[in-house]
C-alpha cells in the first residue's frame, strides 16, 4: 500500500501579504479615496477597517482564555450556551398577570418578569406566584413601589413553597440611579437608596444566594437614542457607583457584585451587539478587580439582554419581528445568560396572546431549529469580532474614565453631563433618519401604502413632562416617531372627514429615469400617508394635465430626466398653474443649471435624494392644513 504524507490543505497556496492585499484593493479602487469607500465610521467613535487578518489580533492579551475563565468575555457557561428564556408582563392587574406568567412558563419559558406595584399583602403575593413552582421558574420583579417590601413578601412566599433557596434564580429590578436618570430626581436620597440596598443584600445573601438584587438598567441608554459606547460605559459607571457606595460602610465586593445584573438592550447593529456583550463582560472583570475581590464569583457579571425599543416601528408592525430575531441572535451568539424578545406589538399596544406567543416562540426557533444554545461563544477567535470588542472595550472605558472623573455617574447626571452625551448621539441619529441614511423600514424607506394605524395606536409614547424636576431627564425615545407622527396626522386628518391628500406622478419622456423617479417619489410622499396617483407615462403635455386635474390631487409632481425638463417643465407648470391656483408643482430631482429657470416657470420645489425627507413632509402637511 502506497503511503503519502499527511499534509495541510492549503499548503500548496503561498501566504499574501497584507501589503499586497492593499496594493491590490487600491489598484481596484482606480483612485477613489480608501477611507471614504471602505472604512466604516461607526456611531460609535471609531473606523471598522474593510477586512481582518489574524495579525489584527495581535496584542490582544484575552484571546487565550477559554469559557467560563477570566476575564469572562467569552461567556460564564463551559458545557453550553444554555441561556434562559424570559418573557417580561408589565400588567399591574395581579390576576392577568399570574395568568400569562403560567401561561408562558407552561409554554417553555423559563423565567418571567412582574409588576409588583400593586402588590403590599401577603395573599397578594400568594395570587400572583400561584401555581408556580419558584424552583424551576425564575422570577424577576421588574416594578415595585417598594422593593424591600417586595423581596420580604417574596421571600415569605418561598418559604411557604418549601423552595430550596440554592436552587431559586431571579431578580429584583432595584435601580435608584436609573430612577433618578428618568425622573430627574431619587424617589427618597442616596444616602437611603444605599440603606435600602443593604438591606435588600442582607436578605438574600443566606436565603437566595443566585438572586439579584440590583439592576444596572443599561437598556434605558440605548432606547433613549444612546451609541453601544454610551450603553457600556454609563452602565459601568452606575455599577461602580453602586459598589463604592456599599463597599465604603460594613459590606465587601464579594458582597454585593454577585448579586448585581446588567439589563442591557440589543439593538439591529448585529455584529456590534455581540461584540457589545463580550466587551461588557471584560469590562466588568477590569473594574471589579480594582476592589480585589476574593471569591470567583464578583468577577462573573450576569447579563440580560431584551430587545431594543429604540429601532421599532408602529407602521409595517411585522418588520419588528424580523428585527427582534437578528437581535435575539446577537444576544444569543453573544452569550447573554437571559433574553427577552419583546412582542411585536408593544410600540402601540399592550402586546395580545399571539405577539407574546410569537416573541416566546422565536427564541425556541433559535434554539431547537438554529441550535445556537449548543455552540459556546461561536464568535470567539473572529478576527472582525474580536477588533469590534477590543474597539468598544477600549472607548467605553475611555468614556467611563470621564465620568469617574466628573465625580462619577450620579454628579454626572445632575450636571446634565450624562443626558447631555445621550441627546447628542439621539439628535445625530435622528438627522441621519430624516435623510435615510439610517433606513426604518415600512417608515422612512418603502411604506405600506395601503396600511392605516391611527385606531390601532392605543398607549403614548413617551414620558410624561414634569418641569418641577430639579435635574434633567433621560427621556425614551424611539427613532420611527418623527415620521410615526407625520402618517398618524394624516390618517386623523382623513379621520375627521377630510379628503386625503393625493400626490400625481406627472411622468414623461425617458422611460428608465421616469420609472426610477416614480419610484423614489412613491416612496418618498407614501411615508406621508397620501394617495398616489401613477401611470405608464405621458405622450404629449396636454394628456399628462388632463389626467393630473381629474385626479384632484394637491401635489404634482413631474417626473423625467434631467436633460428633457428644460423643455417640459415650464409648459407644465404653467397649464396646471392657470388651470389650478392650490395644486403644488414639483420636480422630481435637482437640475442645478435649471433650478432658477424653473423656478421662475411656476414650480414650488425639487424633490431629490438631499431633501430632508421629514422636514419637506411637514412642509407639505402645514400647506394642506394638516396639524
Amino acid at each position: 500500500m502506497e503511503h503519502h504524507e499527511s499534509t495541510k490543505l492549503f499548503s500548496g497556496f503561498p501566504p499574501i501579504s497584507t501589503d499586497k492585499w492593499e496594493e491590490k484593493i487600491i489598484e481596484d479602487l482606480k483612485g477613489a479615496d480608501y477611507d471614504k469607500k471602505l472604512l466604516w465610521k461607526t456611531d460609535e467613535g471609531f473606523n471598522v477597517k474593510p477586512y481582518y487578518r489574524a495579525e489584527d489580533l495581535d496584542g490582544l492579551e484575552y484571546l487565550d482564555a477559554l469559557p467560563g475563565e477570566s476575564p469572562y468575555i467569552r461567556g460564564l457557561r463551559k458545557e453550553s450556551n444554555e441561556w434562559v428564556i424570559r418573557q417580561d408582563f408589565y400588567t399591574s392587574e395581579i390576576e392577568q398577570a399570574n395568568l400569562r406568567a403560567r401561561e408562558a412558563i407552561s409554554r417553555g419559558a423559563k423565567a418571567v418578569g412582574l409588576n409588583a406595584t400593586e402588590i403590599s399583602t401577603h395573599k397578594q403575593m400568594s395570587r400572583l406566584l400561584a401555581g408556580i413552582d419558584l424552583s424551576s421558574a425564575g422570577i424577576n420583579f421588574i416594578s415595585s413601589s417598594v422593593y424591600p417590601q417586595t423581596l420580604e413578601l417574596f421571600l415569605n412566599e418561598v418559604s411557604n413553597q418549601g423552595c430550596d433557596g440554592e436552587k431559586l434564580q431571579g431578580s429584583i429590578n432595584f435601580d435608584p440611579i436609573s430612577y433618578l436618570l428618568l425622573h430627574g430626581n431619587f424617589y427618597a436620597n442616596w444616602s437611603q437608596n444605599l440603606a435600602e440596598a443593604e438591606n435588600l443584600l442582607f436578605a438574600v445573601q443566606a436565603k437566595l444566594p443566585h438572586f439579584k438584587v440590583i439592576t444596572i438598567n443599561g437598556h434605558y441608554f440605548q432606547n433613549a437614542g444612546s451609541s453601544l459606547v454610551q450603553e457600556l460605559a454609563f452602565s459601568l459607571a452606575s455599577a461602580n457607583e453602586y459598589l463604592a457606595g456599599l463597599t465604603s460602610a460594613k459590606l465587601t465586593v464579594d458582597d454585593v457584585a454577585p448579586f448585581m445584573q446588567f439589563s442591557l438592550a440589543i439593538g439591529s447593529n448585529y455584529f456590534m451587539e455581540i461584540a457589545k456583550l463580550r466587551a461588557a463582560r471584560l469590562l466588568w472583570t477590569r473594574m471589579v478587580e480594582q476592589y480585589h475581590p476574593s471569591n470567583r464569583a464578583s468577577l462573573q457579571i450576569y447579563i440580560h439582554s431584551t430587545t431594543a425599543l429604540w429601532n421599532k416601528s408602529i407602521y409595517d408592525p411585522y418588520i419588528n419581528i424580523l428585527r427582534t430575531t437578528t437581535e435575539g441572535m446577537s444576544a444569543a451568539i453573544g452569550n447573554a445568560d437571559s433574553i427577552s424578545i419583546l412582542p411585536f406589538d408593544v410600540a402601540f399596544k399592550d402586546p395580545d396572546e399571539i405577539s407574546t406567543r410569537i416573541a416566546r416562540n422565536q427564541q425556541f426557533v433559535l434554539k431547537e431549529e438554529s441550535y445556537l444554545d449548543k455552540i459556546i461563544d461561536p464568535a470567539g477567535g473572529s478576527y472582525y469580532i474580536e477588533n469590534l470588542t477590543h474597539a468598544l472595550a477600549q472607548h467605553a472605558w475611555k468614556l467611563f474614565k470621564e465620568v469617574e472623573s466628573r465625580g462619577g455617574m450620579i454628579e454626572s447626571i445632575k450636571t446634565g453631563f450624562i443626558q447631555d452625551e445621550v441627546e447628542r448621539s439621539r439628535q445625530q441619529k435622528e438627522r441621519d433618519i430624516e435623510q435615510r441614511r439610517i433606513v426604518i423600514l415600512g417608515t422612512n424607506q418603502y411604506p405600506n401604502l395601503q396600511e392605516s394605524m391611527a385606531e390601532k395606536v392605543q398607549k403614548p409614547d413617551e414620558w410624561p413632562i414634569d418641569a418641577t424636576s430639579p435635574f434633567k431627564k433621560l427621556n425614551a425615545f424611539r427613532g420611527a416617531r418623527a415620521f410615526e407622527e407625520v402618517r398618524l396626522a394624516t390618517e386623523r386628518y382623513v379621520i375627521k372627514g377630510n379628503k386625503r391628500p393625493g400626490v400625481f406622478l406627472f411622468n414623461m419622456g425617458n422611460l428608465a429615469m421616469l420609472r426610477a423617479r416614480a419610484g423614489f417619489i412613491t416612496n418618498f410622499f407614501g411615508c406621508a400617508g397620501y394617495d398616489i396617483f401613477d401611470n405608464q407615462g405621458f405622450s404629449t403635455i396636454d394628456e399628462g394635465v388632463d389626467a393630473a386635474l381629474a385626479s384632484g390631487a394637491e401635489i404634482v409632481v413631474i417626473c423625467s430626466s434631467d436633460e428633457e425638463y428644460g423643455a417640459i417643465v415650464p409648459e407644465i407648470a404653467q397649464k396646471m398653474n392657470n388651470a389650478s391656483d392650490t395644486t403644488r408643482i414639483l420636480v422630481a430631482g435637482y437640475p442645478k443649471d435649471l433650478i432658477e429657470i424653473l423656478k421662475a416657470a411656476g414650480v414650488d420645489d425639487f424633490i431629490h435624494l438631499r431633501s430632508n425627507l421629514l422636514e419637506t413632509l411637514r412642509n407639505s402637511q402645514g400647506k394642506l392644513g394638516i396639524k
